[in-house]
């Protein structure tokens, strides 16, 4: 099958370097000095728990040059740029072609799939913490790398999702064909929106929320409110976000932040609205409760404003 990867990002980049170097035809769609780079000397993986780089020559192209038809598109751009991957999915995408965004933000499929009537646009997120270190590095700060996809809709199921699945899995990457992708992108919203929220809110890395104190506390918390939120929303999970979320949280590297953090301390565009602005949203439509986000949010857009 043929892979495209729009967006070369710690997510996208991460994806096209393991699924080239498990063999399979992968496009990347970057640009700039990143692609530049990547064209080059190809793409370079800087492995921060043990210093280690690996680098694979990767092919990528801007996105006025890709002309191929893709079975798969991989979208891992961040939340405020998806109008703009539409002309091109539209441009490529054949009547077979599966759409699988990867994407932070809860809900993206369902808001693509809107867009492109006739394309198969399933859910998916991404368990993986890495962000471009220079031009054609990625810095990558932790192990674990973990794609969880599927459709919404049971007849929408295609054979080849698991071919999908099985391809990842070739390339070193744990694919996970979902039953319940509406539960399971919720669980996976549950972990990166709270510490997101919680690097923010104190202007911390990963090791001050590993430790006990008031980081961990509220980013308990969070997980704990987003729990609340989903049950009036009638999704229900099987296991203990917390317990399974400070797990994730445990594998980072002390200095790891995340890239809504990483955005806004930059002054960039930011996922702030979607992972933090629109937890709050919600629950008040739901009538949920969710205090620790109200502050959380209430004092971001004090420090923004302030900017």
């Amino acid at each position: 099958m043929k892979y495209l990867i729009i967006g070369a990002g710690g997510t996208g980049g991460l994806l096209g370097y393991k699924l080239t170097k498990g063999g399979k035809d992968v496009t990347l769609i970057a640009r700039g000095e990143h692609l530049k780079a990547i064209q080059e000397h190809g793409l370079t993986i800087h492995k921060i728990w043990d210093e280690q780089r690996e680098s694979l020559p990767v092919k990528a192209v801007p996105e006025a040059e890709y002309q191929e038809r893709p079975d798969v598109i991989l979208v891992c751009v961040k939340g405020y740029s998806l109008d703009s991957v539409y002309p091109l999915i539209r441009r490529v995408a054949g009547p077979d072609t599966v759409v699988i965004p990867i994407l932070n933000i809860y809900g993206t499929g369902g808001r693509m799939q809107e867009e492109l009537p006739g394309i198969l646009v399933t859910d998916g997120c991404i368990y993986v913490s890495a962000n471009i270190e220079s031009p054609g590095v990625l810095l990558q700060h932790g192990e674990i790398c973990r794609v969880v996809f599927g459709v919404r809709n049971k007849d929408e199921y295609r054979p080849v999702l698991a071919d999908i699945a099985a391809d990842l899995e070739e390339s070193g990457i744990r694919g996970v064909l979902s039953e319940n992708i509406q539960r399971d992108a919720l669980q996976k919203f549950s972990y990166v929106s709270p510490i997101g929220a919680v690097g923010l809110h104190y202007q911390c890395a990963a090791g001050e929320i590993q430790k006990e104190g008031e980081p961990r506390e509220m980013f308990k918390a969070m997980i704990r409110e987003i729990i609340a939120l989903a049950g009036a929303m009638d999704i229900h999970f099987e296991q203990d976000l917390v317990e399974v979320n400070l797990n994730i949280l445990s594998e980072l590297a002390p200095e790891a932040t995340t890239s809504m953090q990483r955005d806004v301390m930059a002054g960039k565009d930011s996922e702030i609205d979607g992972l933090v602005y629109q937890v709050v949203r919600l629950g008040k439509k739901y009538g949920v409760p969710m205090p620790q986000y109200e502050k959380a949010a209430a004092e971001l857009r004090r420090g923004m404003q302030a900017k």
